[in-house]
């Protein structure tokens, strides 16, 4: 069974060029049904998987984590009709869990620029690294996986823009705040005092890491540890929450959709206008709170 699963990742990875995280995801989830189901692929049913969903739900996975195996399922099991090892789907007639689309959370531009300015605060490379950081990821919308793989040669100094080779290996090329490019032209400096005569191609290169560069874990831990520094809730910081941040603040000064839509890398405008959402509720709340008539005694 897994000989089949390896072939389809290797297939699915060469043709889509999706992530390696997707992939990784991918895998462990159809390997963890294989060991579920316990019969080969062509023998698996509907009711195999109408069982298998009923499970999750019971063992409490979200309906995002859900929905998330099914799509492994799906696309192995077209992938398995395309070589003609099964002559149905089974997943044709299941019943596709539906996500709950939680609004995106966000910082303040206060507390933003508590987090920069923590970090930019404490006297060593390591900090002054992780303020450029954040500043990048605000000024430009960056997925951190996007941040810390990004290429010494990304950015354009005279045009004031930086290139992003984000999912599926898809590139955009969004603009660069002055305060932004500011702070990478300084770290240049102090990045090839921490390299210490190494060469890397990373903007933001790790001497213990294997891919050669900052990792997102790595990343996660610091802004978290930042957070405490800057009298901000961990819980509240997150590298999506930073991405998040830099679409509301945008449209809250009344960017273009379909300019936000390019800057992040969405493919569809839909996954964009959720921001909107957040601001409509902000403005709800705004009345309700504050509105006169709603603080006139009954």
């Amino acid at each position: 069974m897994s000989a089949l699963v390896d072939l389809f990742i290797n297939t699915y990875a060469a043709e889509k060029g999706i992530s390696s995280n997707t992939i990784t995801a991918y895998h462990s989830d159809l390997m963890q049904m294989a060991e579920y189901f316990g019969v080969p692929w062509e023998e698996l049913t509907t009711e195999d998987i109408d069982a298998y969903v009923a499970t999750l739900k019971d063992d409490g996975f979200e309906p995002s984590t859900i929905s998330r195996k099914l799509s492994a399922l799906s696309d192995f099991c077209k992938f398995l009709q395309s070589e003609g090892k099964i002559a149905n789907n089974p997943l044709s007639n299941i019943e596709r869990i539906k996500r709950k689309k939680a609004l995106p959370k966000f910082l303040t531009r206060k507390e933003i620029d508590q987090l920069i300015s923590a970090a930019a605060s404490q006297n060593n490379p390591t900090n002054q690294r992780l303020a450029v950081m954040l500043k990048l990821m605000y000024a430009c919308g960056l997925r951190v996986s996007e941040l810390v793989s990004l290429p010494i040669s990304c950015f354009n100094e005279h045009s004031k823009q930086i290139l992003i080779k984000g999912k599926g290996s898809k590139e955009r090329i969004v603009p660069i705040a002055e305060d932004a490019l500011t702070a990478i032209l300084n770290w240049l400096n102090l990045r090839e005092l921490m390299l210490k005569g190494h060469k890397s191609n990373f903007l933001f290169p790790s001497s213990t890491s294997e891919s050669g560069h900052i990792t997102r874990f790595g990343f996660y831990n610091e802004i978290k540890k930042l957070a405490v520094i800057a009298g901000i809730s961990p819980q509240r910081v997150t590298p999506h929450v930073l991405r998040h941040s830099f679409a509301t603040h945008l449209l809250d000064k009344k960017a273009d959709l379909r300019a936000v839509q390019a800057m992040l890398g969405h493919e569809d405008i839909s996954t964009t206008q959720i921001y909107t959402h957040v601001l409509a509720d902000n403005i709800i709340n705004e009345v309700l709170n504050n509105h006169p008539l709603n603080k006139m005694v009954k």
